[in-house]
């Protein structure tokens, strides 16, 4: 079981997210925006972070570069879950630091498996 935090301003995407981790026996915590979601991994460990590209207050790509100068982030894997396809968006976030890159609407078997993947 791992611990994710799931960030996306959408409140229904944070909730089929969160229901399909936690049903595959993860324990998931939601933010709705990058700034919520670097506060809270400055006060918590996440072994994965999963977010939206365009949200307010703080967009994913800028969310993944906080995170990333954070030592104990250094390494956690940071998947993107966005509607998001253009290349050049993808080598922006993978610039920043993203592990992965998802495009929504999401199939909850295929999201199981890439975090299953990038935990290892």
């Amino acid at each position: 079981m791992a611990r994710i935090l799931a960030v996306d301003d959408s409140a229904s995407m944070r909730s089929m997210v969160a229901f399909t981790l936690r049903g595959a026996g993860h324990d998931v915590e939601e933010a709705e925006n990058g700034q919520l979601a670097v506060d809270a991994a400055k006060g918590r460990k996440f072994d994965l972070v999963l977010a939206d590209v365009n949200m307010p207050v703080m967009d994913g790509i800028a969310m993944v570069r906080e995170l990333r100068s954070l030592a104990e982030y250094k390494g956690v894997p940071i998947l993107m879950l966005t509607t998001e396809s253009h290349p050049e968006r993808k080598q922006e976030g993978k610039a920043a630091g993203a592990t992965g890159w998802l495009v929504k609407p999401f199939d909850p078997d295929q999201l199981l498996a890439t975090v299953g993947r990038v935990l290892g």
